[in-house]
């Protein structure tokens, strides 16, 4: 599903990754850890081709996102979900717009858009919400429209980038059991994160990343080592 063989990224003289080698198969449910400025953010920049690697080649599913021309960058991210942090919800459209302004951008047809958005609203279970703006929302429930939103178009692969990071902890774990349930679904969820509690009890696949080299894959892991 996800490929990266013998990736360097630098930035000039500084080197963000070095020599990455690692494979994400579908289905899988991974977290990405790391401390700041460890090259998380990078990874996900040169999945989605919002930079180029400097060495080595990228693949997701049978698609080269390495030498990816940018006419066909599009068809890229239509096959990658993204769910941010700080939620990133457009505050004059009410939820239910937000979710089909995702569909409504790649010229989806209207009738597909009303069947589909209750579908997704439902699964997220924000039905109710469907006619409220952003700012009449909770965090949590603001999450929920952002999780919609990028499942809207059915990816095969959702990026979570530190999902949980401005929530309580309840509401962090209702939005956990909800990627769990959309990677049920056959989503592969790769989520970076500094959660260490929601890492150490899902006992997922961890892959720790630090100055740019992976320095742990744990199939079973934990946010750190036990000692």
């Amino acid at each position: 599903m996800i490929r990266f063989e013998n990736v360097t990224k630098y930035y000039g003289s500084n080197r963000a990754l070095s020599n990455i080698n690692l494979n994400i198969n579908k289905g899988d449910f991974v977290f990405l850890v790391g401390p700041s400025g460890a090259g998380k953010s990078t990874f996900i920049k040169l999945l989605l081709k919002e930079t180029d690697a400097t060495e080595g080649r990228i693949f997701l599913g049978d698609m080269e996102v390495t030498g990816l021309p940018n006419r066909k960058i599009p068809k890229l991210r239509r096959n990658i979900g993204i769910v941010f942090q700080d939620f990133r919800l457009l505050p004059k459209k009410t939820v239910y717009e937000n979710v089909a302004f995702a569909m409504d951008i790649l010229h989806i047809p209207a009738k597909t858009i009303r069947r589909v958005v209750p579908q997704a609203l439902s699964l997220v279970g924000i039905s109710s919400k469907a006619h409220k703006y952003p700012n009449e929302l909770s965090a949590g429930e603001q999450q929920r429209v952002a999780i919609a939103r990028s499942i809207i178009n059915n990816p095969s692969v959702l990026i979570a980038d530190e999902p949980t990071g401005n929530l309580d902890p309840d509401t962090a774990w209702e939005i956990m059991r909800l990627l769990t349930q959309i990677n049920l679904r056959g989503t592969t969820i790769v989520m970076v994160t500094h959660a260490k509690e929601i890492v150490d009890k899902m006992e997922k696949r961890v892959i720790a990343i630090e100055e740019g080299r992976i320095v742990r894959d744990d199939m079973r892991g934990a946010y750190k080592y036990h000692v």
